[in-house]
């Protein structure tokens, strides 16, 4: 018995050391969760604004979006006499101009046309005409698409 006694005071001793000067094996997480939840509320608050903020009702339809490597130029028609480059408004005669200062790519930048579904087709013929016209060939028709619940009435 005398000699259990022994055992166990020196591992008594070796199992405080140890622990006092050892590894932990647990992992501290609050940190991380910290951090995550701080990622979080900024990508909440950044994703709204990245998006273009010139407001215009899209149309909609059932075509699937096609992947863009690139984030193409934005120009959004709001009505006849309203054109937006990216965010900054400016007259049909100043559009193409200033899109040759922008375009890093050139005429092969990728432009992505925004336009509001009240605006008559011909408008929107007339900047895609001015488009083509000036050397322009990757031009895209942003819309929405469908809701699969709703019947299709053109909207």
């Amino acid at each position: 018995m005398g000699a259990s006694g022994v055992g166990k005071a020196i591992n008594t001793r070796r199992g405080r050391r140890g622990s006092r000067h050892g590894t932990m094996s647990e992992i501290n997480v609050t940190p991380l969760v910290d951090v995550m939840l701080v990622l979080l509320i900024v990508f909440m608050v950044a994703a709204p604004l990245m998006t273009v903020s010139v407001p215009v009702d899209l149309p909609k339809t059932n075509a699937r979006p096609s992947p863009n490597p690139t984030k193409p130029l934005t120009i959004t028609v709001q009505n006849a006499d309203t054109l937006f480059l990216e965010e900054e408004q400016l007259p049909r005669e100043q559009l193409l101009q200033k899109l040759s200062a922008i375009a890093k790519a050139g005429l092969n930048e990728q432009l992505m046309v925004r336009a509001d579904k009240t605006v008559p087709y011909g408008d929107i013929m007339k900047v895609l005409g001015d488009l083509n016209g000036a050397g322009y060939s990757k031009v895209g028709l942003a819309t929405l698409p469908l809701d699969p619940l709703k019947p299709a009435d053109g909207n």
